[in-house]
């Protein structure tokens, strides 16, 4: 794999949590229950996050260590094979407490590549 696939990954982890993020902006965690799309959309929006993640390359991984390629790709593993049982409270805080961290890292990774 090439560092110009790695950086349309990137670009696509960045993209799909940027969008999961702001898709959240101004809304309670009650309106997850409420709202089936907004709840369809984001778990989709991460899936392709988790996917996106995994095609990564090993050497990419390993050099931006700080973020966590495992758990990124185990949500999405959780999330197509446990569809039926999605936690929303998890889904929620990944999306309002985990992503920003993320979204700041992948920005200043694709600014390198």
């Amino acid at each position: 794999m090439t560092q110009h696939e790695d950086k349309v990954r990137l670009l696509h982890m960045l993209e799909n949590t940027r969008k999961a993020h702001t898709s959240i902006a101004g809304k309670q965690r009650t309106d997850l229950d409420q709202d089936h799309l907004l709840e369809l959309a984001l778990t989709r929006l991460l899936e392709i996050v988790g996917e996106a993640a995994n095609r990564v390359s090993d050497d990419t991984k390993e050099r931006y260590s700080q973020i966590p390629w495992g758990q990124i790709v185990s949500l999405r593993n959780r999330l197509i094979h446990g569809y039926d049982a999605v936690d929303l409270d998890i889904l929620w805080n990944i999306i309002q407490y985990d992503l920003p961290p993320l979204i700041r890292d992948l920005e200043m990774i694709v600014t390198e590549m």
